[in-house]
């Protein structure tokens, strides 16, 4: 039953061009060409944890350091007194397992009832034991180093190993002599390494400091992934690299923006937000729709016949253009407000839910604290 299933997934009409089979397709001493093999799209599993290790690492003993070495602080808000009535509110509160802290009035007043409390111990008690699940200044501060440090990275290699390729600036290469276009070492590693980035990623957002976007940044991981397995799959390996190249350059000015807003650095950090707002609106919002999908979309339809899986690509390709547009609607509201008050306030494009909370917690404490001077 499993190889029935898996023949007819792997179907040669729904994955290859016309006239084509997998066996043209099959790496081997006696091809003119080093084709892709299917079977290497396991090792970014096992280069995942590799990854993942190694960012326990350098956090630890590089990124950790350097960070404290420019002021920034690993410390822990006050602890909130053992109360078991309350710690089973908030461990079983639907909120917190959303990671949305913040209780509203009603909210306030329905559970200092039913503990017999009054609005501000309980008040006081959330906000105090919510802080202990926040992540500190410096853990985030370390997470975006780390990744800043891999973008530099990855897209540093990509346009070492690009430059020479003719691909990179006639786009039409992609397409002439498809399918039977030849693998080298060094794109090899590209979209293994990159592959394994983006696993690692899935696999750490789930204890990584929690974003707002969480479920977008989900998506497009798993959509990455999918573009990268099946552009594999399909020998599609050429667009696939000037898609993580293209992705790559502005997460590089993101991550150091943000890290520099951890170590008050804010005119930096001004600087750095301006510089990714620029990149991120040509390369995401001008080049990748109107160069990258545009040829998809127009110029490979005229250079080789289309199949399925081309479309599918191509559907993939475009959740990531609608996945850009969410973001950069965040990125404008951040950029507004920069403008307005005269510095970058709050986080990037993924804004950490701690942000949300604060201000809802003004908004809903304030009340609070005025009644609380009336009846004193």
């Amino acid at each position: 039953m499993l190889r029935f299933i898996l023949d007819n997934f792997w179907n040669e009409d729904v994955w290859l061009p016309p006239n084509t089979t997998w066996e043209d397709l099959e790496p081997g001493p006696d091809k003119a060409v080093v084709y892709n093999d299917y079977r290497h799209l396991l090792w970014p599993l096992p280069l995942a944890l590799v990854l993942i290790i190694l960012r326990h690492v350098m956090e630890k003993y590089w990124f950790a350091p350097f960070g404290k070495s420019l002021g920034i602080k690993n410390t822990r808000p006050k602890k909130a007194l053992n109360n078991s009535k309350l710690e089973l509110a908030y461990q079983s509160s639907p909120k917190i397992k959303h990671k949305q802290f913040f209780l509203n009035k009603d909210e306030i007043c329905a559970l200092a009832k039913q503990l017999d409390m009054s609005e501000r111990q309980v008040e006081r008690w959330w906000r105090l034991r919510r802080s202990q699940d926040k992540p500190s200044t410096l853990v985030k501060f370390c997470e975006n180093c780390w990744r800043c440090s891999f973008y530099l990275y990855n897209f540093s290699y990509g346009m070492f190993i690009l430059w020479d390729k003719d691909w990179l600036w006639d786009i039409d290469q992609c397409y002439v002599g498809y399918p039977h276009q030849g693998l080298t070492s060094d794109i090899w590693w590209y979209y293994m390494i990159s592959s394994a980035f983006y696993w690692s990623l899935t696999i750490s957002q789930f204890w990584d400091v929690r974003r707002k976007d969480f479920w977008q940044m989900f998506v497009h991981h798993i959509a990455t992934i999918a573009l990268l397995s099946f552009s594999w799959v399909c020998n599609l390996h050429r667009i696939g690299t000037l898609v993580l190249l293209l992705h790559d350059c502005a997460d590089i000015f993101l991550e150091a923006a943000k890290a520099t807003k951890y170590a008050n650095y804010q005119k930096l950090c001004d600087f750095l937000f301006a510089v990714f707002t620029i990149l991120w609106i040509l390369t995401r919002n001008l080049i990748y729709p109107f160069y990258i999908i545009w040829s998809t979309s127009v110029r490979a339809p005229m250079l080789l016949p289309m199949f399925p899986a081309y479309y599918i690509f191509n559907s993939l390709l475009c959740l990531l253009l609608a996945l850009h547009m969410v973001w950069t609607w965040l990125i404008g509201q951040v950029a507004y407000k920069a403008i307005s008050v005269g510095q970058m306030e709050g986080d990037i494009r993924s804004s950490s839910s701690e942000l949300s909370d604060s201000s809802h917690q003004s908004n809903h404490s304030t009340p609070n604290r005025v009644k609380s001077k009336k009846e004193t």
